[in-house]
């Protein structure tokens, strides 16, 4: 415990990172593709890499780094500070407090329903990661799973994980993800939604593979507190409000506050999915659901003020971590080394197998996921050189965005210039060393499935 209380904040290790970035563009040639723009996106020309002025940062630009970061990264950080106000309102009410209880009680009464909590959740969350590319929404789901977990008797860990890994692993073994796969495919000239069936049996997989951890690790907490890692600072977390003697019981009222909460969500997947919603209308939804549960649950207007300001205020570090971390971005691109990196790798693959090339591929994606943690920016990159480069070397399209597909969405869970990945651990106060010591095991093993999941792909598709 005493070493992890020694690791730097995930502030000092963003900062370090952004360090090492000004370090590499004096190191990189600088290089540039070529772009055109491809349905209203800025897609790479095959071929057209060329050298460019070199355009190395120096050290005004690492201490300019955080407030161009923070620029860059102003609407997801409103977006936390609104989604987290309009939350913590809701939370207010008393309903969703109320709704655990129940869950808790159901657990205590039928003890067999508690090992499927868990596993349902998960599922739930990798559904909504695999169809409509959940990832910053966690940011709000965290407040609910964690305190959850701690009174079904785990940690913050397994808290954490239900939702953040739940998502992650459904947007890694997405099967219909149109953010990741939508965009990928119609670079690739690949017919919308095509290869679902084998993607339906990857998200399975995956989605199978997280519950089994997460529940082994979890029964072993049960068991034994302190086995966590988290345990001292889970001690002093207060869940006595989750106590059912404490609490009113599940009012009607906080019935209809929580079926205002299932209505939100409910919309927030048509939107998403149907009517191309992203963080401006999501952050319109979240408000407006503060405000219904404000009148329901029957809050004054300084009362609902209050909320609303204590839950922005709760997301300050979180804010943080994300404009540092887009800071991380800003550095690579202004000192155009991302597309030498890029081809560099590309070219690398040409004349091996085609069972090596598709690994070669995936590894690929996932050492410039750090570079570039966004599934959408990550697909108009690299798409255009990866789709003509797999007809060269015999491998089908749909592979390739397969093999994107696995290495953006793996490494986002862990990434520490992934601003979603950094204010997530800091929203559930989970520190970075920690996250990465529990996770790492998951993620080899996830790997491990996703790179042998790339070779049924080489017999079974041709397009």
């Amino acid at each position: 415990m005493k070493l992890f209380k020694k690791f730097p904040d995930s502030i000092i290790i963003i900062m370090a990172i952004m360090l090492g970035f000004i370090i590499l563009t004096w190191i990189v040639p600088a290089g540039e593709f070529d772009r055109m723009e491809v349905a209203g996106r800025q897609v790479i020309t095959p071929g057209s890499y060329h050298e460019v002025k070199p355009a190395p940062q120096g050290i005004g630009d690492l201490f300019m780094g955080p407030i161009r970061g923070f620029i860059s990264a102003a609407q997801i950080i409103g977006f936390v500070f609104l989604v987290g106000g309009a939350f913590n309102i809701l939370t207010r009410t008393g309903a969703v407090d109320a709704g655990l209880r129940d869950i808790i009680k159901l657990s205590e009464n039928k003890p067999g329903y508690k090992k499927w909590i868990i596993p349902l959740i998960i599922t739930l969350f990798s559904l909504a990661g695999s169809t409509f590319g959940m990832c910053e929404e966690v940011l709000v789901f965290v407040l609910i799973t964690i305190p959850l977990s701690l009174a079904l008797g785990y940690d913050s860990i397994v808290g954490l994980s239900i939702s953040f890994v739940g998502a992650g692993v459904g947007f890694a073994g997405a099967f219909i993800n149109p953010f990741t796969i939508g965009v990928a495919q119609g670079i690739a000239e690949l017919p919308p939604a095509s290869g679902m069936g084998y993607r339906l049996i990857v998200w399975i997989i995956v989605t199978l593979i997280a519950i089994v951890y997460i529940m082994r690790y979890a029964q072993r907490v049960e068991k034994d507190k302190t086995h966590s890692p988290m345990y001292e600072i889970d001690e002093e977390r207060d869940i006595s409000h989750l106590n059912e003697s404490e609490g009113e019981g599940f009012t009607t009222r906080h019935k209809l506050v929580l079926l205002i909460l299932g209505a939100a969500l409910a919309l927030l997947v048509v939107g998403v999915s149907s009517w191309h919603w992203y963080i401006n209308e999501i952050s319109a939804l979240f408000i407006a659901m503060g405000v219904a549960a404000a009148i329901v649950g029957k809050l004054d207007m300084d009362g609902t003020v209050e909320a609303f300001k204590d839950g922005a205020r709760d997301m300050i570090t979180a804010a943080l971590v994300i404009g540092l971390a887009k800071g991380l971005i800003v550095i690579a691109e202004d000192g155009r080394i991302i597309d030498t990196i890029l081809n560099s790798i590309a070219s690398a693959s040409e004349g091996l197998p085609k069972a090596i090339t598709v690994e070669i591929m995936f590894v690929f994606q996932t050492f410039l996921n750090f570079f570039v943690p966004s599934g959408s920016g990550q697909a108009a990159l690299t798409m255009p050189i990866m789709a003509p480069l797999s007809d060269l070397l015999g491998v089908s399209r749909q592979t390739a965005v397969l093999a994107f597909q696995f290495g953006d969405g793996l490494s986002n869970m862990i990434i520490p210039t992934s601003g979603v990945t950094m204010g997530i651990l800091a929203v559930a106060k989970v520190p970075y060393n920690v996250w990465v010591r529990w996770f790492t095991p998951l993620l080899l093993i996830l790997i491990a499935a996703c790179m042998l999941l790339l070779l049924p792909p080489l017999f079974m598709f041709t397009w």
